[in-house]
């Protein structure tokens, strides 16, 4: 399968939880910070940048990879 570009048009700030814990209960990793649950889409890099200094949300920006594509047909997997 190859992978689609559904979803590779936004930015996304995600929040890292500060003080993760162990459940005692089930031994997964928690936190009581609901920030870790929240991710914000933007449409653009400069509108969750301008969100972010607005906000006093500390950042940093990682610009996506340039994906190298191969074209390939159904029937190379035949030949050889």
């Amino acid at each position: 399968m190859q992978s689609g570009l559904k979803k590779f048009d936004k930015w996304i700030i995600e929040f890292i939880t500060e003080d993760p814990g162990i459940n005692p209960l089930m031994g997964w990793e928690s936190s009581s910070d609901t920030y870790s649950e929240l991710n914000l889409e933007f449409k653009s890099k400069d509108l969750a940048i301008e969100y972010a200094k607005k906000n006093n949300i500390l950042f940093e920006v990682i610009e996506p990879q340039k994906r190298k594509i191969t074209k390939k047909s159904y029937a190379d997997n035949f030949i050889k």
